[in-house]
């Protein structure tokens, strides 16, 4: 047991820049304060999977210091490592193997599904933590909005390029930054051949990542939350190519779009969280035009790409002012929020149900359905990414 104050921290689900400058953040304020701050390996993994003995402990703990992280906020990813698990739904082929039979049966909920939360539980008052700090998406937070409810003291930070569970989430404005400069660069080619491109980009479920990639690209852009027109879509490219001197045009596609009569195709096993990889729609969308055009097609995966190597300067900011925004909570002796942007301003809300699904974009307001593109205009009193929250 922790003989003084203590906090932890994991990060879980996808890598994002800016995940690192939260860490370093939380721990120079907290340890000021008296506290001892220990991250945890491997997202939730790390509190499903740990036991006793010096080899668990250096699988899934981290004790972190000003020394240990004095310089990993100029670098992406996480030194914290993530993962995938979910606790509530595990399946028996990543169940920790130092549980006991007998005490996995306890926790079944279904064929082959254990429900590992009272482990999670024990853990946490094993390693005597007054707070935990969680940084994920909608999946990773969907989890502590389970240990809230269980009376743990917990601080959610949102991160996920998709910027899918609040106004903003770390990760997003690199991800836009990335996606211009690699669609800038690739204009180039598709100029020299004359051909129409189309750029796959993250967005499973909601189009922010493609529609502010296609706001500063001046591009056209596909997304979930609306099903096109393909012969629509066809005839608004070949128009853009007719009418560019340099003779191409181009569309960048969420993963999760897909045009009238046409449904994504899945592969693969479900993730922890039920999710199965999704075709390229880059690909598919790609070979349809072809099809019926004729035309020359380049199509390209930005997906990862966008979500490697350090954060942009927003991201930055934005990973400090959530750890001392969390941090202010832990000194006033809250729990259960979520750090937040709302109306372009700082503030906590409480962690989102994740039976409310991912935040979409308000169409309307914000999408062409006819030219697929982003509204330009109307913006006057809008925050400064034009965000709102609609779920």
């Amino acid at each position: 047991m922790a003989t003084k104050r203590r906090i932890g921290i994991l990060t879980g689900g996808g890598d994002v820049p800016g995940l690192n400058a939260v860490i370093k953040s939380v721990v120079y304020q907290t340890t000021s304060m008296g506290y001892e701050v220990l991250g945890i390996r491997r997202g939730w993994e790390g509190l499903t999977h740990l036991q006793s003995g010096a080899d668990s402990a250096a699988a899934y703990l981290c004790p972190l210091d000003r020394n240990n992280t004095r310089d990993i906020d100029r670098t992406g990813g996480t030194m914290l490592h993530t993962s995938r698990t979910n606790p509530g739904r595990m399946r028996e082929p990543g169940l920790p193997k130092h549980v006991t039979a007998n005490l996995l049966d306890s926790m079944r909920v279904a064929e082959g599904i254990f429900d590992l939360t009272p482990l999670v539980m024990v853990n946490i008052a094993h390693l005597g933590l007054d707070y935990l700090i969680a940084i994920g998406g909608d999946d990773t937070l969907g989890f502590a909005k389970v240990l809230d409810s269980k009376g743990v003291p917990i601080i959610a930070i949102p991160k996920t390029m998709d910027n899918d569970v609040t106004e903003y989430c770390i990760g997003f404005s690199t991800a836009i930054s990335r996606a211009k400069e690699a669609i800038t660069r690739q204009r180039s080619t598709l100029a020299s051949h004359e051909r129409i491109g189309i750029f796959r980009i993250f967005g499973r479920d909601a189009g922010f990542t493609a529609l502010y990639a296609a706001f500063v690209t001046s591009g056209r852009c596909v997304v979930p939350e609306v099903e096109f027109n393909l012969d629509h879509l066809i005839e608004i490219l070949l128009e853009d190519k007719r009418n560019n001197p340099s003779k191409y045009s181009f569309v960048i596609a969420s993963e999760g779009a897909a045009w009238q009569g046409y449904s994504v195709s899945e592969y693969g096993e479900a993730d922890a969280y039920g999710h199965r990889k999704k075709v390229d729609i880059g690909h598919v969308l790609g070979e349809e035009i072809q099809r019926r055009t004729g035309e020359e097609i380049v199509t390209s995966d930005l997906t990862y790409d966008l979500r490697s190597g350090e954060p942009d300067a927003i991201d930055q900011i934005v990973a400090v002012t959530f750890a001392n925004v969390a941090v202010d909570l832990i000194r006033e002796g809250i729990s259960g929020r979520l750090t937040a942007i709302q109306d372009g301003k700082y503030t906590h809300i409480a962690i989102p149900d994740p039976k409310l699904g991912a935040r979409k974009l308000d169409i309307p307001r914000m999408y062409n359905t006819t030219r697929y593109r982003p509204h330009y205009a109307g913006k006057l009193g809008a925050p400064m990414l034009l965000t709102s929250v609609v779920r």
